[in-house]
């Protein structure tokens, strides 16, 4: 049995169900896991509800999910530096991790460290990878420079407030009151409240704006940045044709990186990082969590448990 959560057609949560698909069969350089648990991402509702395909055509119907983290139950040929037995965890380069089994390319995996369950590690690989990628090499982030993190409270969020902090950037964020707190625990030195204060009006010569909302969010962060500043923009891939005249911005989309995602799993073992998950579900509730994603949830990540 090989249970897999697909979208047939574009739509709302109605469109994501529960199938039946093959078991897949690992190629070269590829192992097959067993996945214990997979993560969910904004990607998954936008491209459900179709917002992407001018920038990700997809054939439907597919398997959603992109993160995962489970057993190694097959090796291809070619594959080193991985056993049958091994814990794991990813980020994919494409879809098809919300499934009981997963046929993934080796190179795009880590070894989960051992005081992580399946659960935790879920958590970590999209959200810390895109976080770490969008400021430092995209964004260029340094020490005592200024960064405005929008959309702080999500995964990516709290891992980018996390990173910059120990950057030694002053860290701006914004999100909902309710969750100030959480977010100067993880070192931002300011937190604004989207909803009763104007961010642009407290935010002054900010270097580096990481836009984890887009909208108008994103269309009123232009005229914080300083001379040099940059908008990269991981919410909005119309950012592109937008950028004002003597501006800055790119929109970026996180990359597989098997070695820096065993560097950030091994901080969050230690302590040294935190993955905060806003719920657990099992696979029956996963159509429903990723709606709960689009319209709103606690801080951290929701995490879709399959054993």
């Amino acid at each position: 049995m090989n249970r897999a959560l697909r979208m047939n057609a574009y739509g709302g949560s109605e469109v994501v169900h529960i199938e039946q698909i093959d078991t897949p069969k690992a190629g070269p350089g590829e192992v097959t896991v067993r996945v214990y648990a997979a993560g969910i991402n904004g990607l998954d509702w936008k491209i459900r509800d179709g917002l992407l395909q001018s920038v990700m055509p997809i054939p439907l119907p597919i398997t959603l999910g992109v993160e995962l983290a489970g057993e190694v139950i097959e090796v291809g040929s070619g594959v080193t530096g991985l056993a049958l037995g091994d814990r794991v965890m990813g980020a994919l380069s494409g879809l098809g991790a919300y499934a009981d089994q997963v046929a993934v390319a080796a190179n795009q995996l880590a070894l989960t460290p051992a005081k992580l369950d399946h659960v935790r590690a879920a958590a970590i690989p999209v959200t810390g990878l895109t976080a770490w990628q969008a400021l430092v090499e995209a964004g260029g982030l340094k020490h005592g420079q200024t960064v405005l993190i929008h959309g702080a409270s999500g995964g990516v969020g709290g891992f980018a407030v996390q990173f910059a902090r120990r950057i030694g950037a002053h860290v701006i964020a914004t999100a909902q009151g309710i969750h100030a707190d959480y977010l100067r625990g993880l070192g931002a030195d300011e937190v604004i409240d989207y909803r009763r204060e104007v961010f642009w009006e407290r935010a002054k010569n900010v270097d580096l704006v990481l836009d984890l909302v887009g909208g108008t969010t994103l269309a009123n962060s232009w005229q914080v940045l300083c001379a040099t500043g940059k908008v990269v923009s991981i919410a909005a891939p119309e950012i592109m044709a937008n950028v004002p005249s003597g501006k800055t911005g790119v929109w970026y989309q996180m990359r597989p990186d098997a070695v820096k995602l065993k560097e950030i799993a091994t901080l969050v073992s230690q302590g040294e990082l935190k993955a905060e998950m806003s719920e657990i579900c099992e696979l029956t509730e996963a159509a429903a969590a990723i709606e709960r994603n689009k319209t709103g949830h606690g801080p951290g990540k929701a995490v879709v448990r399959f054993r």
